[in-house]
């Protein structure tokens, strides 16, 4: 089977991508809210959130649909996703980034995308999720902020 994801730096998706296959921008996004509502609730990644969690519900739709092959709109603002670095400030261990990984599989389910569209995507987010894990790291913790960066 080939690989359902292209890399977010890939100058042209094709026609034919998991973006596409999911249903695109309205499948995005009530899978972004179905994890968003369960990390509103939830206590070990609750914490590493901001309070007001709806710029991130943005970022991560404005990324998904980029990643899944759609519009550019995530790089178009913020240029290269740097996802690590991004994701510095925030001090996340293996058990947050296994939580993560559970309750975004959770919100696919919930939003009724089908197993086989959902295994080739979770394959590339587990080693993504895997990768932000910095806790015993001696990293900046100050945020990137908004602006473009090249």
């Amino acid at each position: 089977m080939p690989a359902i994801i292209e890399a977010v730096d890939s100058p042209q998706a094709p026609a034919d991508t998991p973006y596409a296959r999911l249903g695109g921008a309205p499948t995005v996004a009530r899978i972004v809210e179905a994890f968003y509502a369960r990390v509103a609730a939830d206590d070990v990644l609750r914490p590493l959130y901001p309070e007001d969690l709806e710029p991130g519900k943005q970022k991560l739709t404005w990324f998904f649909e980029q990643w899944l092959g759609g519009p550019t709109s995530y790089s178009d603002r913020f240029g290269h996703p740097r996802l690590r670095r991004r994701h510095f400030p925030f001090v996340i261990d293996e058990r947050a980034a296994g939580r993560w990984l559970r309750l975004m599989r959770e919100a696919w389910n919930e939003v009724g995308v089908p197993r086989e569209l959902q295994d080739p995507v979770f394959e590339r987010l587990a080693p993504l999720a895997r990768h932000m894990v910095n806790a015993t790291d001696d990293v900046p913790r100050e945020p990137l902020g908004d602006a473009y960066l090249d």
